[in-house]
């Protein structure tokens, strides 16, 4: 009865937590949805052209087409689409107000609506997915997608990989920086700068081979900004729609300078092989700038002037019919208010900053009603059925590993190595790319079967080698005893020796599925849908949304809330396993 309530007292602040989330989360319901950076700025929220500009780094352009074909030439169901009728997309959710997750989590923003429209066009449906950056024209390029939708700027080298649309965007690079510090443009950046990049974006090739520098480089834009703000880089190179909708002046950062975007314009990625679906998405993108959707989507969404000289879609289609944003504004004084904010927020201490990005209550209560009832169910389904499998093979591992046949106990012996010495991620991608295209009727594109498998791989090669020294560790006297009572060497091991080796080696096992858990987040780079998002994925978006690091922090709580109690129960059982009932 003591060691009972001893438990449960070192549980108590566990249970009390997911109380209070569960609390938190029912208080959480509001009438009015905000949409936080991923809300559309509206066409008062105009910006003048950048005055700021450093050398122009533009190419002419030489692949927009002179024209498109018209609707009705359009045949849709030769399009080579993955699922007849509907567009696949992959996307970030991470970098408005081009490409995120709204309140009501929907995957939008301007790239996205406008693509929902040409969909609309052409009698098609949409279906969003959401990836990281760095694998995203690979993806497409396998047909993991049909169609890449992250305001991606065209180059030479990517359009060695994938074909692209023609421009419905053009781009200019930001650079971003504290208000008040030393870093006033391009020019300031140095060797000893940090200058922070997304990865295998164009500005990491910008800062890399255009201003011969070493970039510190991240995953997506809501972690660069963060560490922007926290001091650990001094400056971020971003596209300057993802600058303008993340750079809060309150934050005490600012847009320092900015310079043209190489090739000049951004366009839908699709497989090099899919020409028709590409003129298909050329001829509604003309169609949206015909009949005036163009010009009301990025006025809602992106409103600053054209750069002279540039139109989007082809050649033929009219240019865009748009209101006079640098009147506007000039009428509304943006500039000034966000030089006001920005000196504003330099008072703030570092507590203060802390507590806001961090331990933001009203974000806190946002995210968990989502984290709840998608992150945690995807989570658990992830690492059970990783889990399993990690251990089924992880047996046979083991039993191979100490096989008297070398044909038997090499296999594994090497298996072991390769898996063990592989990077997550790596194996992740191979398994997720490499076997995806092969078996995708079978799986139906969702990621959760490879990705559970490529963990179930990883995970086998650690927990055979937790089988192989616990069954190790049981006295040789043991197998002695069982032969001279009449059990065959299989009996014996089956009965007698890997029941006493699974025993000693239950906390091992436990901390290997609570691996699992933790790396379940790594399958967000084969690509979810919103209903798919693991509760790594779903705090990162409404960080992204928010702009604040709390959700991150409630997926955190909930990990501990899944894996601590996991430890405690292991080693209660290992306890009265090993001292019986008192």
């Amino acid at each position: 009865m003591t060691v009972l309530s001893a438990a449960h007292r070192r549980w108590l602040p566990l249970l009390a937590v997911a109380a209070l989330a569960a609390l938190l989360a029912s208080c959480s319901s509001d009438s009015s949805p905000d949409d936080g950076l991923c809300a559309p700025p509206g066409v008062e929220s105009a910006s003048s052209a950048p005055t700021n500009l450093a050398a122009a780094a533009q190419a002419p352009d030489k692949f927009t087409t002179d024209s498109t074909a018209p609707l009705s030439e359009v045949d849709t169901s030769d399009l080579g689409l993955i699922t007849p009728g509907t567009i696949t997309v992959g996307t970030l959710s991470d970098a408005p107000p081009s490409i995120c997750v709204n309140s009501r989590q929907q995957f939008t923003g301007m790239d996205n609506e406008m693509l929902r429209a040409i969909a609309d066009k052409l009698g098609l449906r949409v279906e969003f997915v959401g990836t990281e950056f760095s694998g995203l024209l690979a993806q497409v390029s396998n047909h993991r997608f049909d169609v890449g939708s992250s305001s991606i700027t065209t180059t030479d080298e990517r359009r060695q990989t994938v074909g692209f649309t023609n421009g419905y965007d053009f781009g200019y690079f930001s650079l971003a920086g504290r208000a008040n510090g030393p870093i006033k443009g391009f020019g300031d950046l140095g060797p000893g700068t940090r200058i922070g990049v997304v990865q295998g974006t164009v500005q990491d090739d910008y800062v890399v081979n255009t201003l011969h520098l070493t970039p510190v480089k991240f995953p997506d834009y809501a972690t660069a900004y963060a560490n922007l703000k926290s001091g650990q880089i001094d400056a971020w190179v971003a596209p300057s729609q993802q600058a303008e909708g993340t750079v809060q002046s309150s934050d005490g950062m600012t847009i320092l300078e900015n310079t043209f975007s190489i090739n000049n314009f951004t366009a839908w990625a699709v497989a090099k092989n899919n020409p028709k679906l590409i003129d298909a998405l050329n001829s509604g993108l003309d169609a949206i700038i015909a009949d005036g959707t163009w010009a009301r989507l990025y006025s809602d969404w992106a409103p600053r002037p054209l750069p002279d000289g540039w139109k989007p879609g082809s050649r033929s289609a009219p240019a865009p019919e748009l209101p006079d944003f640098a009147a506007i504004a000039a009428r509304n004084g943006t500039s000034d208010k966000r030089s006001d904010e920005a000196a504003e927020a330099e008072t703030k201490g570092t507590l203060t900053q802390l507590r806001e990005t961090f331990f933001n209550g009203e974000q806190f209560r946002k995210a968990l009603p989502e984290l709840f009832t998608t992150g945690l169910p995807n989570t658990l389904k992830i690492a059970v059925a990783s889990g399993v499998l990690g251990t089924v093979l992880g047996m046979l591992l083991a039993v191979g590993g100490i096989s008297r046949s070398r044909w038997l106990r090499w296999p594994a012996r090497v298996y072991t190595d390769v898996f063990r010495g592989l990077p997550a991620v790596v194996v992740i991608l191979m398994v997720g790319l490499g076997f995806g295209p092969v078996v995708q009727d079978l799986t139906g594109g969702n990621p959760f079967w490879l990705g559970s498998i490529a963990l179930g791989l990883l995970a086998a090669a650690y927990i055979g080698e937790i089988f192989r020294s616990g069954i190790q560790s049981v006295e040789s006297g043991q197998m002695e005893a069982a032969r001279a009572l009449g059990f065959s060497y299989r009996r014996s091991m089956t009965l007698v020796v890997v029941p006493q080796g699974i025993r000693r080696v239950l906390p091992a096992l436990m901390n290997q599925f609570i691996v699992l858990i933790k790396d379940s987040s790594l399958i967000y780079f084969l690509g979810l849908t919103l209903a798919q998002r693991d509760l790594f994925a779903v705090g990162k978006d409404f960080n992204a949304n928010g702009g604040n690091l709390t959700p991150l922090l409630a997926a955190g709580l909930l990990y501990l809330v899944m894996t601590v109690p996991l430890t405690h129960l292991v080693n209660y059982i290992d306890s009265r396993l090993r001292t019986g009932k008192a």
